[in-house]
């Protein structure tokens, strides 16, 4: 088959902002490619005795995605240009500049697969279905997670954020209402906690497949879960069967939208209520944690992986 590679020349720091708007446009197995140093993890989870050469960061970053070339993608591609002009006036994206070539393969689609390999999060196995369980004593928690066409497996420090805040304020029989919920992971781990309910809302209908196949995968398909495709910041129709009374709301994503989403977050949750909010960039930390206090919430904790901030917060009577 016959592919379309499609390159947006950006930044190193603009990385995962693209990679998630990629992914919420429905294209998946985007590939970066930069010179920033793999970390001691990173080259652990590409089980490799001798990781590639390091190279200076020189701050540029090359993201490729691949399209069906036989097809029309004239909508999508115009889409994706006009999200990078918008993230322009508010990060350093770089030119954005998007070049295209045709190429031939199998499966682009599903090479990404062999480069998506288990990892651990503290004491938690993170293991996609088309591996098996490297040999090895492991006393901790197993997640069965793939990504599918939603964004979402933990690996990314936001998520692991929201992980770790889940399992600090989860309790049993706990409702937890998960906003943005891509491949379902932060759902499933908040039943693992030992939450009793869990609803999530995400844009995504794609997040419908990888949600009801992560779940079953871990156990879950007959858990109290519900998904609702739908923007739960202005569609009353969506706030109206999300409900209230919430132990929790996680949301992991941009501050640009945590911000406006707040209101509806908060209204969600019981007093008392836990809120914890993830995929802050570390200059946007301010922001967020100001649009807390204007709007009523105790901040508890603010937390930071790299350059990304989880900030928790409480629902005041």
């Amino acid at each position: 088959m016959k592919y379309g590679k499609y390159t947006i020349e950006t930044v190193t720091e603009a990385e995962d902002i693209i990679i998630s708007m990629l992914d919420d446009l429905g294209v998946e197995g985007a590939q970066i490619e930069d010179k920033i140093p793999l970390s001691e993890d990173e080259l652990a989870g590409m089980f490799v005795d001798i990781g590639p050469e390091e190279t200076a960061d020189d701050g540029k970053a090359y993201i490729s995605f691949y399209l069906d070339a036989s097809e029309d993608h004239e909508d999508l591609i115009r889409d994706i240009k006009a999200e990078l002009e918008d993230m322009k006036s508010y990060l350093n994206v770089g030119s954005c500049r998007m070049t295209y070539s045709e190429t031939e393969d199998e499966d682009y689609i599903n090479n990404w697969k062999k480069y998506f390999h288990q990892f651990y999060i503290d004491d938690i196995l993170f293991i996609p279905s088309w591996e098996e369980p490297v040999s090895g004593e492991h006393n901790g928690m197993t997640i069965h997670i793939d990504p599918g066409t939603a964004f979402g497996t933990g690996m990314h420090e936001t998520t692991q954020l929201c992980i770790r805040a889940l399992r600090k304020y989860a309790t049993d029989g706990c409702r937890v209402l998960d906003v943005g919920t891509g491949s379902g992971v932060l759902s499933i781990l908040a039943f693992k906690f030992g939450a009793g309910e869990v609803m999530a809302t995400d844009l995504d209908i794609c997040a419908e497949a990888a949600t009801a196949d992560n779940l079953a995968a871990n156990g879950l398909e007959d858990a109290d879960f519900k998904l609702i495709i739908g923007n739960l910041i202005d569609d009353a129709k969506v706030q109206d069967e999300v409900g209230k009374g919430y132990d929790i709301v996680v949301a992991n994503i941009l501050a640009e939208v945590l911000v406006p989403l707040m209101p509806a977050g908060i209204r969600a949750l019981k007093d008392g209520g836990i809120y914890i909010m993830s995929g802050i960039i570390d200059d946007k930390e301010e922001t967020v944690v100001n649009a807390c206090k204007e709007n009523g919430l105790k901040v508890l904790e603010v937390n930071r992986q790299g350059e990304w901030v989880c900030v928790t917060a409480a629902k005041q009577a």
